[in-house]
């Protein structure tokens, strides 16, 4: 289905009871941030927030893609698992080439039906040029301050068109973008990313770069600019092969790109490479943390247009889940054909959980057939586009239920046998990874939890991680330090405890966790988790902070219990003192007391139902100091 503009979208929603209207006073200064915050993370993902009175003539809508529901609302299908034949076939098409006459010829029914979603340029004005305004001015529109400490106002879901100086192609990516004045923002796009590689070709040329930045329109847009396309496959054709209708393009008026022209508003500019980047940052990200300040480019804007009855459409990320757990879960389903088609037909199945923040953490099923088949796949699926991020990656086998997280977690961790079932490898990882002793490069870790075959059965005691100290206890460290261990997982069954102490466990030797295990009475232990005395460890935080918080060759070691190796995982914060940790630290994201007490002033006010607490309130004993980061190396 294809919605003409964002505004029938919301009427859909409306219809669909997916849609919740607020018409008090609510301040885009993170007042629409707690509130989104707090219905993002009930069931389901609540439902949609248009936010009526924000101080400015635009309306903000949030969380539009923030369940299951609405996502397959937005992409017009019944169930996300529709589209993965279909998306299959698009890819296969337009990413291989076809060598010989007879090849060619069978693919042209299928080649002419997909081309009938190719993108449409018309002449004239589009939707999205019907006011043009007179001066640019950013102040404007809503955009959001999404957390107490972030550097300033930051567009949230824009579209941003960049090209390729030299073959011309498109690309649609979303780079956050903080503004920096009435003219000017941010233009946060990753090393990694398309519209980067796009930037440092303009700059080997010495020629300015244009952009134009397009925000609402159909929602099958904003979901395309987050698909993990190949960089040759425009985002526009697949956004006409899913609505099956053409996307209509319209030139911009004062740069060289095109946009769709039912889209709301559209930021056109252009980015100069020969201009000193500038500090950009910090921001509360998807992580959960703060990503710290740093040089990127200035977008230079140089008209601003937009539709009439425009809407705003705005996201905030966090400590998880929030509405891009929504956008993950749509991709991890709509591209695992590709996958299993292109490059491991051997994968059953794939889960990315939302605690793992997309990339940390991959759950794959495979059907397994020889010795080594698990890291062979591992190995595979690092090196595969943006799988090459991941961190933690646990394999499991065509016996097991993946639809079932509960179940399969008691699972995993029943299959593990250490050291044998370990894997550690090193590569890239994301640029907000915080933990990693390096920027973007570190450690990753497979955990084979397939059915061993007889010839995968070793009596090999090799280790890859080092031991936890085994000196005598020092009574004087031992006196300082402040222990509380957590029973929560071992009482539901897994063989799991958590540490929560004030020293990074490096300080703790074999004897000072014997004693604390045997006091407590505790057998069968396989696995040990460290975590700050502050730390929420509820199941779903827990997994966060572990996926979050480790470098795996750094902060994995083992110690010997009742005759055999238990894991030890330190997932508490490092620092240089401790761990040698030579960048800083950042702090996790948590509204500030006087946003939680505004907007709890106002619930009743709000349409919002019954009353939900901040999710804040559970992390603000967390959060450390008054700055985005808790450790700065550089300052003595």
């Amino acid at each position: 289905m294809a919605y003409r503009n964002l505004n029938e979208f919301i009427q859909k929603l409306r219809e669909e009871g997916e849609l919740i209207e607020i018409q008090t006073p609510v301040s885009p200064n993170l007042e629409i941030t707690e509130i989104t915050d707090r219905i993002s993370k009930s069931p389901q993902g609540g439902k949609a927030i248009l936010f009526w009175n924000n101080g400015t003539s635009f309306p903000v809508l949030m969380n539009m893609f923030g369940s299951e529901k609405r996502i397959c609302l937005a992409l017009g299908i019944e169930k996300l698992d529709d589209l993965k034949d279909r998306i299959e076939l698009l890819i296969e098409i337009m990413s291989k080439p076809l060598p010989g006459f007879w090849n060619k010829l069978k693919m042209l029914p299928k080649l002419a039906d997909i081309s009938r979603w190719f993108p449409r340029k018309i002449k004239g004005r589009g939707a999205c040029q019907e006011i043009v305004m007179e001066q640019v001015d950013l102040s404007k529109f809503p955009i959001l301050k999404c957390w107490p400490l972030d550097g300033g106002r930051f567009i949230t879901f824009p579209l941003v068109h960049t090209l390729d100086p030299n073959t011309g192609i498109r690309n649609l990516g979303m780079y956050r973008m903080q503004e920096f004045s009435r003219n000017t923002s941010g233009m946060h796009w990753h090393l990694h990313k398309t519209g980067a590689k796009h930037y440092e070709a303009y700059k080997r040329k010495g020629e300015l770069m244009p952009v134009a930045v397009a925000l609402g329109g159909d929602p099958v847009y904003t979901y395309c600019a987050t698909a993990p396309l190949p960089d040759h496959i425009d985002e526009y054709i697949l956004a006409g092969f899913i609505r099956k209708k053409p996307v209509q393009l319209v030139k911009c008026l004062t740069q060289e790109i095109y946009v769709p022209e039912d889209c709301d508003i559209v930021l056109e500019g252009y980015v100069d490479p020969k201009e000193e980047k500038v500090i950009e940052g910090p921001f509360g990200d998807h992580t959960g943390f703060y990503s710290l300040e740093d040089l990127y480019p200035v977008f230079h804007i140089t008209c601003i247009t937009y539709r009439k009855n425009a809407i705003y459409p705005a996201t905030i990320v966090g400590i998880p889940p929030m509405e891009d757990a929504y956008l993950a879960k749509a991709t991890e389903r709509i591209f695992l054909a590709p996958i299993k088609k292109a490059l491991l037909p051997e994968v059953i199945d794939m889960t990315l959980p939302y605690q793992g923040v997309a990339h940390n953490i991959a759950i794959i099923q495979i059907h397994k057939e020889y010795a080594g088949h698990a890291t062979k796949v591992a190995n595979a699926l690092w090196g595969a586009g943006q799988m090459m991020f991941n961190k933690i990656m646990i394999i499991i086998d065509q016996f097991s239920d993946i639809s079932n997280l509960e179940k399969l977690a008691f699972q995993i961790v029943q299959n593990l046998n250490f050291p044998q079932d370990i894997y550690l490898s090193k590569g890239p990882l994301d640029v907000l990874d915080h933990a990693s002793s390096s920027f973007a490069f570190g450690s990753k870790i497979c955990f084979d939890a397939t059915q061993k075959l007889e010839n995968e059965i070793s009596t090999d005691t090799e280790w890859p991680f080092p031991e936890l100290q085994q000196n005598p206890s020092d009574s004087s460290i031992q006196n300082q330090i402040q222990i509380e261990l957590d029973k929560a997982l071992i009482q539901i069954g897994f063989p799991i405890a958590i540490i929560k102490a004030n020293f990074h466990h490096s300080k703790l030797d074999q004897k000072i966790i014997k004693d604390l295990l045997q006091e407590n009475s505790i057998n069968q232990i396989k696995i040990l988790i460290f975590v700050d005395r502050e730390a929420s460890t509820n199941i779903d935080d827990l997994i966060w902070l572990v996926s979050g918080n480790i470098d795996p060759q750094r902060d994995c070691r083992h110690f010997l219990w009742q005759g055999k190796s238990v894991l030890c995982i330190d997932a508490s914060r490092k620092t240089k003192e401790k761990d040698f940790y030579m960048r800083r630290w950042p702090n996790i994201l948590v509204m500030n007391q006087e946003t939680i007490q505004r907007i709890d002033g106002i619930w009743k006010n709000l349409n919002l139902g019954e009353w939900i607490e901040s999710p804040s309130k559970s992390h603000l004993p967390f959060f450390k100091g008054n700055q985005a980061f808790v450790s700065n190396p550089d300052v003595s």
